[in-house]
């Protein structure tokens, strides 16, 4: 859509809104940017039987969508968190499906950008479209552990290597990796499951969480003379190659015991001590310092906003509480080292920069506006309720294309003036508003 059509809307439309969705748009914001709302849609230029258009780029479906209106797609676009702005647990909050409905229409680039996670992508798509009553699709969706797929790829990659992955749900977590590619994938049930002496606070005869056999047997420090051992045959014991954290864990007591004994070992084979553990001469004294597999966090969330009228924990209070027994167990020589994707870390904004730079180029060609620089976008809006991840994010992130990131903080979610929400140097955001639908009207001024 052309600026000069936005520009028109805001200084000729006058008249009263009749479209549901413009009056949803209404309250509380500048009448110019309800009337915006209210004429684009109402318009519906565009045939029923052209709003799709096969497209041939990488995406993960075959089609690119474009809006009813057929209008050029503008150079800003929008990136939403989802809990606290555009759903309140599983209901839509006021003005969210209106709003997406309103830039589908009218080609303006959006994408939904989560640090929740626990279902595969296509599955969470699907949830959120009946609970937002819009059409969406995984082109315009990125979760906390959507990047993870990555790892599949390249010299390092780890399709064939031994992972463990937790989180909500066990079997849904496996089921995910599984999908995304990766072969060989245990939960800390199965491990368990094969030793119950692990873990002595669980009785084995009530603990019902689903489990699968172990590929290989776990090391037995019982039958050897010391816990400290280097395997003679390391192929017959279980080695594990990497440890993943999905989403937020539930058993937090069996899961940072079984990562803590990762953590400890010998090359991560499961029941070994590393000798360089505490090892003065050795870099970081030693600690994961001996081939022990790397820890990947999917995102750092504090808190957030659930069905209790007060924020609870996330995968990030998860994610302290071992830090917090690491750094007892190291003796404060140490801190935990692991790696963390998700908000608010770059790797984060810049695939979703890509993915949104991508669908706007793909727009534009079909609509016969080919170009290498086509699909350069000026501005993307970032849209969240957490000033630790969605707003420290786009307020820290450096696009290498130049694109400027603007944070936008709404009120219907995790941050609130009255439990002591201070907004100071990188969690400042650009502006606050009082939900998704002020957002995107603001920024849609902002633009022009």
């Amino acid at each position: 859509m052309a600026a000069s059509v936005y520009r028109a809307s805001l200084r000729g439309l006058t008249a009263p809104l009749s479209s549901p969705t413009a009056a949803a748009l209404t309250p509380g914001l500048p009448f110019s940017a309800a009337s915006i709302a209210g004429r684009l849609w109402t318009s519906d230029e565009l045939p029923k039987g052209r709003r799709r258009v096969t497209g041939s780029t990488r995406r993960l479906s075959s089609e690119v969508h474009v809006g009813r209106t057929w209008r050029e797609p503008p150079s800003f676009a929008f990136a939403f968190d989802i809990d606290g702005v555009l759903l309140h647990v599983a209901k839509p909050i006021p003005g969210a499906p209106e709003v997406l409905r309103f830039l589908d229409d009218n080609n303006i680039p959006f994408i939904l950008l989560t640090n929740g996670g626990g279902k595969h992508e296509t599955e969470r798509v699907r949830d959120l479209g009946e609970k937002l009553g819009v059409q969406l699709s995984t082109d315009n969706f990125v979760q906390s552990h959507t990047p993870f797929r990555e790892l599949l790829e390249g010299p390092d990659s780890l399709r064939d290597k031994m992972v463990l992955v937790t989180g909500s749900d066990y079997e849904k977590c496996r089921a995910i990796f599984h999908e995304y590619g990766f072969r060989n994938v245990i939960t800390p049930a199965d491990i368990y499951a094969a030793d119950p002496t692990i873990f002595p606070f669980q009785s084995p005869s009530s603990y019902t969480t689903p489990s699968q056999p172990l590929p290989r047997p776990l090391f037995n420090g019982n039958t050897h003379p010391s816990p400290i051992f280097t395997p003679t045959h390391p192929s017959s014991h279980l080695k594990v190659d990497a440890i993943f954290v999905l989403n937020d864990p539930r058993d937090w007591a069996l899961d940072i015991q079984v990562i803590t004994d990762l953590l400890l070992s010998h090359a991560g084979y499961a029941g070994t001590y590393s000798p360089r553990n505490n090892d003065p001469s050795s870099p970081n004294a030693g600690w994961q310092r001996d081939g022990q597999p790397p820890l990947y966090f999917s995102n750092a969330d504090l808190l957030w906003s659930a069905g209790y009228h007060l924020p609870r924990f996330g995968q990030g209070a998860f994610q302290a509480a071992l830090a917090g027994i690491w750094r007892r167990i190291t003796g404060g020589k140490a801190e935990l080292e692991r790696v963390r994707i998700g908000k608010p870390y770059g790797e984060t904004y810049r695939f979703a920069e890509r993915v949104l730079g991508r669908h706007r180029s793909e727009v534009l060609r079909v609509m016969g506006h080919p170009g290498s620089a086509a699909g350069k976008l000026r501005t993307v809006y970032m849209v969240g309720d957490n000033p630790e991840s969605d707003i420290a994010g786009a307020n820290g992130y450096s696009s290498g294309e130049g694109t400027e990131w603007v944070s936008v903080l709404v009120r219907t979610g995790v941050w609130s003036e009255a439990r002591g929400g201070g907004l100071e140097g990188v969690y400042k955001p650009r502006e606050v508003v009082d939900d998704v639908a002020a957002a995107v009207s603001w920024g849609a001024e902002v633009s022009l």
